[in-house]
């Protein structure tokens, strides 16, 4: 059998996200299946370590898509080209984006529809191709998957689509994370915080993702109980400016507050097995990635009370919500305070872990695949 998959996200050193999930499904599924061959399309030149096993055949269709009227050219023109000379049998997208007119079996996954609840928070260019075209890659679908429950009823729910034709694949842990000793986590701490212990917040610094409310929680947690804890803040500084960096420069205690920017996977790692809690108070996740790596990390995770969040966290994270400063506050404050507490929930993520794996996701996948094809 052919696959041709759309690749477009496999970029080298930027596997974040739907880029993560991509990379790790097709690595396993690739090497399980040498009787199948699979044809990756780029739309760029490809970093070679991604032609992971010898039955992948890496191709490039045009223009690049990143900006919505490439967008619409990469997938309604040029990757529609690209399949009339591969001749798949099945086409596979693993971002949520597909070619509108196809006559072959296809399985997209669309990881959530945070721009159908949040409007406000994408631009409005990118707002109505996603408005138009998005309800069209579900719907023409054969079958879709999707990294929640949430997500599935959300798309159920949204575009129409029967709960019958969405499977539910959950991420799995970046094998990155792994918990730190004593010792290995004070080194974090005096490369970073001066040695103090601190909370971290992890992910693009967008509105979504909730900063300003979480910087006004920590401005309360320090003002109620004077300590040397500091707030560690790892993410793209894209949307900084407007309520993030005003909140920010209104803080009492702003330089409490570390801002490292974009970080590598292996920083990252070792701050978050670091880290007191993880603060992930986010206003809209189809799955909620940093959730299951602070687990594997052994680490105490503070996140939201709505959307996905409460499904991947379990009794496994202390939940709030997200719009009430107090709630965050007096989280933090519990885990600063209670060394019990934060002994529970790393027992209790060190338990749900096994969860979310990729083995799991990639079999499920590759179910979904199996269940799109003609019986």
């Amino acid at each position: 059998m052919k696959i041709a998959v759309n690749t477009r996200l496999l970029l080298k050193g930027k596997l974040e996200g739907i880029g993560l999930f991509t990379n790790e499904t097709l690595r396993r599924i690739t090497q399980w299946h040498p009787e199948h061959q699979f044809y990756f399309i780029f739309d760029r030149e490809h970093d070679e370590s991604f032609v992971y096993n010898d039955n992948i055949t890496p191709l490039v269709a045009y223009p690049q898509a990143r900006h919505p009227y490439l967008w619409y050219l990469f997938f309604e023109h040029g990757l529609p080209l690209k399949l009339k000379t591969i001749k798949p049998d099945l086409f596979l997208s693993t971002d949520g984006w597909m070619p509108t007119k196809l006559d072959i079996p296809t399985v997209n996954v669309i990881h959530d529809l945070n721009f159908v609840h949040h409007p406000e928070f994408i631009k409005p260019v990118v707002r109505r191709y996603y408005d138009r075209f998005f309800p069209k890659f579900a719907r023409n679908a054969t079958r879709l998957a999707t990294v929640s429950q949430f997500s599935q009823q959300d798309i159920h729910q949204s575009y129409q689509v029967p709960l019958d034709r969405i499977n539910v694949v959950y991420n799995g842990a970046n094998p990155a994370y792994v918990p730190l000793s004593d010792e290995q986590q004070q080194a974090v701490k005096q490369q970073y915080t001066d040695g103090c212990d601190f909370f971290l917040f992890v992910g693009l610094i967008h509105k979504r993702k909730n900063l300003a409310n979480i910087f006004r929680a920590f401005d309360r947690f320090k003002n109620a109980s004077p300590n040397p804890m500091k707030l560690v803040v790892v993410g793209d500084k894209k949307w900084w400016a407007g309520e993030i960096e005003n909140t920010y420069l209104q803080m009492e205690h702003r330089e409490a507050v570390v801002m490292l920017g974009r970080q590598q996977i292996d920083a990252l790692s070792r701050l978050t097995a670091s880290a007191t809690a993880l603060v992930y108070a986010s206003l809209f996740e189809g799955f909620g990635q940093p959730i299951v790596d602070a687990f594997n990390a052994h680490t105490p995770v503070i996140t939201s009370n709505i959307t996905s969040m409460p499904e991947i966290a379990g009794d496994a994270a202390m939940l709030v919500n997200p719009y009430s400063v107090e709630q965050i506050a007096d989280a933090m404050n519990r885990l600063h305070s209670d060394a019990q507490l934060r002994t529970e929930l790393i027992n209790k993520g060190i338990a749900r872990k096994d969860i979310f794996t990729w083995e799991r996701t990639s079999r499920l996948l590759w179910q979904t695949i199996e269940e799109a094809l003609p019986r």
